[in-house]
């Protein structure tokens, strides 16, 4: 197989090479049905765990793809390529792999970066017994990035309107505002949902069943598109405790790895991100989690292409030319479809599995 055979057109196809992949290497695949939602062509969606190494381990690598849907097409090739090329080979003794594929199947699917309710997965990992972050910043423009239209005055006006925002605050505050994510509306873009999704409480089961009661260290790493220059892999800290963890994850990973709380990230500092799952495991595990984050586009173009699928679903008609070019633009967003570009994600996530099985054996 070459790089570019290891990413997929569709769910329906990754989930197949997926699971064909991880059971040539010998893995153990379980699948969580997601009973909520079918495929846009009625298949059942399912997340894909394959599992490698002892069951009683003291170290994990732990992957997930898909936490925003449609960057499922590059986080999957990624993990098809960890098995195919028997990166695995390279963990150190008593290690368990755990590689969790698409977690956010409805994103996945329908080429959304939200999940069937509407929800970030990413601003999910909330305690909702607690109040929720407030972001009043987004409801000065929700009406702007959701307008009656999208083809006639209502989308010129709401544009000018953000344009001016931008100018007059800066791009880093409008994508502050808008990407931090948001509890108050529903129908909006990154919206962080009002309960735990499916996609959270599976991960929490995936974590309890398959993380071993005597692990000591686990690395997360989650793939994600949409962000920084094009082809490039920012290696994002995202650990729910940064004091003593940001420093290992700088060591095992590099002086690239960057941090949303300091300001060297191109992501805005967001909360309820699904590494705070990883806190289940308890104090006695040491966690090191980053997100590799790969660039596409520019962040008004992603915008823009957010902005229209967010209208398409809220005010439009999918199965309708509008509705499968905008489908076009959100996917070209997400992910570059280009072999150099596949080339480039791909040699960067085998380079960090192998940093991770470094730290992990540290």
């Amino acid at each position: 197989m070459t790089v570019a055979s290891y990413f997929s057109g569709s769910y329906g196809e990754a989930r197949a090479k997926f699971r064909a992949a991880a059971t040539a290497a010998g893995a153990r695949l379980v699948a969580y049905e997601n009973p909520n939602v079918l495929a846009p062509n009625g298949d059942t969606l399912t997340t894909d765990v394959a599992v490698l190494g002892p069951e009683k381990a003291e170290r994990v690598y732990f992957t997930t793809s898909a936490t925003h849907g449609v960057e499922g097409f590059c986080g999957s090739g990624c993990q098809i390529g960890f098995f195919v090329d028997g990166i695995f080979e390279a963990a150190p003794p008593n290690t368990k792999i755990i590689m969790v594929h698409a977690i956010n199947p409805h994103g996945f699917a329908w080429v959304r970066r939200v999940n069937e309710d509407n929800v970030d997965l990413n601003r999910n990992f909330q305690d909702f017994s607690k109040p929720l972050p407030k972001n009043e910043r987004y409801g000065e423009l929700h009406p702007w990035l959701i307008p009656a239209d999208w083809t006639g005055l209502a989308k010129i006006e709401a544009d000018k309107q953000i344009l001016a925002y931008q100018q007059k605050n800066g791009m880093m505050a409008f994508q502050s505002a808008v990407s931090g994510g948001q509890y108050t509306h529903p129908d909006g873009l990154f919206h962080g949902g009002t309960k735990p999704t499916w996609s959270n409480t599976t991960l929490r089961r995936i974590l309890k069943e398959h993380v071993p009661a005597g692990t000591r260290k686990f690395a997360g790493m989650d793939y994600h598109t949409g962000l920084g220059p094009m082809g490039y892999g920012e290696p994002i800290f995202v650990n729910a405790e940064g004091a003593v963890a940001y420093p290992r994850a700088k060591a095992w990973y590099g002086p690239s790895v960057t941090n949303p709380q300091d300001g060297s990230s191109t992501s805005a500092v967001v909360t309820g991100t699904l590494p705070e799952a990883f806190s289940d495991l308890g104090p006695n595990v040491e966690v090191t989690a980053v997100a590799l984050e790969y660039g596409t586009q520019t962040v008004p173009e992603v915008m823009n292409a957010l902005r229209g699928d967010h209208w398409l679903h809220a005010r439009g008609e999918v199965d309708s030319p509008l509705g499968r070019a905008l489908k076009r633009i959100m996917r070209d967003a997400f992910y570059t479809d280009t072999n150099p570009w596949k080339a480039a994600v791909y040699g960067r996530a085998a380079d960090f599995a192998l940093r991770s099985f470094r730290g992990l054996a540290s």
